[in-house]
């Protein structure tokens, strides 16, 4: 299966139509609503370098470590328990834990 069809021009004739823009632009505005006004390139530039710094995951710190480790059910439901930022709060735990305990 090709995909769909949107429109009876071939590629070609896409390419070509791009390298003459038609007189009033390719986005004509009547001047009256705001919401079907096109961007400014300033804009354009904005939403896109705006896009670029919100996607994939934020930055870690560099000081930590992703492992795999089993908990008792009661101790995640009580750290889960506490909302958003439990694994912090864990791990601020076991921080303050180790100031008065030797880890051997």
């Amino acid at each position: 299966m090709s995909g769909s069809k949107t429109n009876a021009m071939t590629r070609k004739q896409v390419l070509d139509a791009l390298k003459t823009p038609p007189s009033d632009g390719y986005f004509a505005w009547d001047g009256e609503d705001v919401d079907d006004r096109p961007a400014t390139a300033e804009e354009m530039v904005a939403a896109i370098s705006l896009d670029r710094k919100k996607r994939g995951r934020p930055l870690g710190s560099g000081t930590k470590e992703q492992v795999a480790i089993r908990f008792d059910v009661e101790v995640l439901e009580a750290f889960r328990a506490a909302g958003p930022g439990w694994q912090t709060k864990m791990n601020a735990a076991l921080k303050d834990w180790l100031k008065d305990h030797s880890p051997a």
